[in-house]
């Protein structure tokens, strides 16, 4: 049986496992000292151990706790560690564009490939990225494992909109990711093309597909503040969809970014993981969150 431990903002996911799989409950200490240094300790024995740990990137801070619990597992003499990480906050920085710019998601993977190893090895499960190219940033013995959160995705397609639906995406970047899906469910794919007015602006000047009449949903790995769902939403409105939804993996909704969703009248419905906490607080009939326990569990099980 496998000991299972978690970050202090993972622990709905914590509990999600243990309450579904073969895990025992491995505890930890975490308080705060008044200077603002952290104290943590380890209060289950690990040694001879196969270790689960959960912990998404969410912030600096979270990744400190996740790569010191590692750490001090390894240290502890653990058999094996398994790395969750459900939300890995760096993967829209894969690549410099500018000059000096952080490359956060190969620093952050250099980090976690840091951990010293066990003695059966360190792997680490990241969900639906970014880029396809950040498992590579991982270095040394640490074994990335790309866990695609599709069969959420599927059902959910399903539930919302039946067998009769077009799949689209905000932009035509995701768009081979997205025309992957929609040839597993047998439906139509659609992208918008956008063209850079500058940093922060951008405008659609077309769409790839016939949309008129159809329910769209629209796919998208991450919605932050929102404003390319609701940019292309309004597109393919424009362009006579029947009704629009919008189905992600990684819901953070920054800026009150379900609240400008919902006002904006453009979705019936919004689709959401739980790979990022953010989700917990704010689900509601506009917004129906699914739970990404039972993949996790399986694909811990398969290493």
């Amino acid at each position: 049986m496998k000991l299972l431990f978690s970050t202090q903002n993972y622990a709905y996911l914590y509990n999600e496992l243990l309450s579904i799989g073969l895990y025992e409950a491995g505890s930890t200490e975490l308080k705060i000292f008044p200077d603002g240094e952290c104290y943590k300790r380890l209060l289950s024995d690990v040694a001879g151990r196969d270790v689960v740990l959960v912990g998404g990137t969410i912030s600096d801070l979270d990744t400190l706790e996740l790569y010191d619990f590692a750490c001090s597992i390894e240290k502890q003499g653990a058999n094996s560690l398994v790395l969750v990480v459900p939300y890995y906050g760096y993967s829209t920085m894969e690549r410099a564009v500018k000059k000096g710019e952080v490359v956060t998601a190969k620093t952050r993977a250099r980090l976690l490939s840091a951990i010293p190893n066990t003695g059966k090895g360190n792997h680490i499960i990241l969900c639906d990225l970014h880029s396809e190219g950040i498992p590579h940033y991982f270095e040394g013995n640490i074994i990335p494992v790309h866990l695609y959160c599709k069969p959420l995705i599927i059902e959910a397609c399903k539930e919302l909109a039946g067998d009769d639906f077009i799949l689209a995406c905000t932009d035509a970047g995701r768009a081979k990711w997205v025309e992957s899906l929609a040839n597993d469910m047998k439906v139509d794919a659609a992208f918008v093309f956008k063209k850079r007015l500058s940093g922060e602006q951008t405008s659609i000047t077309g769409i790839n597909a016939d949309v008129k009449g159809r329910k769209v949903i629209i796919y998208d790995d991450m919605i932050r503040t929102g404003g390319s769902l609701m940019q292309a939403a309004k597109s393919y409105k424009e362009a006579g969809a029947k009704e629009v939804f919008a189905i992600t993996t990684h819901g953070l909704f920054s800026n009150n970014a379900l609240e400008k969703l919902q006002n904006s009248q453009l979705f019936s419905k919004i689709v959401a993981t739980n790979t990022h906490p953010n989700v917990l607080p704010i689900a509601n009939d506009f917004l129906q969150v699914k739970s990404i326990a039972r993949l996790l569990d399986a694909k811990i099980k398969e290493i």
